[in-house]
């Protein structure tokens, strides 16, 4: 007779190795203001990676011309038609319309992964500084609006400049994932993990968004001093 046998506890199964991620290579992403200078990055770096990619715009030919300019495979649509055809759809729109973007559109991403980059922040003669929405993130604020989607936060601290320069073939920075799902965010840190030189690394829930998205205004302020394009690296894991 086992041990286990004698004591009536079944054996624990191993920990799941976070580095074991997911197959990604056939969902479909969308990208929400993929017209925008982030979304048009996101878009070409993830479709040069070989991700079937659709950016979506309020208006279908301004989308369209987009992805015609990008190529590699890159289709365009209303925000709507991106929405419905999406596995994945990464929300890049401005702040100031971000509210109105998702609450138009419920209904097409319900059940789907909803990955939030917007980083709510204002501008005065000191420089940048982060907003605080009333429901605590811009990644929150998406999960009150999209209750039937499985909303993850990522992506916030990528230049727009180094992700659309074709001259670069790695980008070398952390993308934190944040999100309620383990199953949502392997997807997301999977997804993250296809443009060489990234990796995605779980950073806590989605109550913990606020101080994520807020560090972009810290990394603007590098950025004009020192004349860069910083990223992030997460030391020893």
């Amino acid at each position: 007779m086992t041990s286990t046998e004698n004591t009536g506890t079944a054996a624990k199964a191993p920990a799941k190795d976070p580095w074991d991620l997911p197959d990604v290579s056939d969902l479909v992403v969308g990208v929400l203001g993929g017209t925008g200078d982030q979304g048009r990055g996101l878009a070409y770096r993830l479709a040069r990676a070989g991700q079937k990619v659709i950016i979506g715009s309020r208006a279908a030919e301004r989308a369209e011309s987009a992805a015609a300019e990008l190529g590699l495979g890159v289709e365009g649509a209303d925000n709507a038609e991106c929405a419905r055809r999406s596995d994945v759809v990464i929300v890049a729109v401005p702040w100031d319309g971000h509210a109105k973007t998702l609450e138009t559109l419920q209904k097409e991403l319900a059940g789907k992964i909803v990955v939030d980059c917007v980083n709510p922040l204002g501008f005065d003669k000191k420089g940048a500084y982060a907003l605080k929405p009333e429901e605590g993130s811009a990644a929150e604020q998406a999960a009150a609006l999209l209750p039937d989607s499985r909303v993850t936060a990522a992506f916030h601290h990528l230049s727009a400049v180094l992700l659309q320069d074709p001259s670069i073939d790695e980008i070398d920075t952390d993308v934190m994932v944040l999100g309620e799902a383990r199953a949502d965010t392997d997807v997301v840190q999977a997804l993250a993990a296809r443009i060489p030189g990234m990796r995605g690394v779980f950073a806590g829930r989605l109550r913990n968004a606020h101080q994520v998205e807020s560090l972009v205004a810290n990394l603007i302020s590098v950025n004009r001093r020192y004349k860069a394009h910083a990223g992030l690296r997460v030391t020893d894991v």
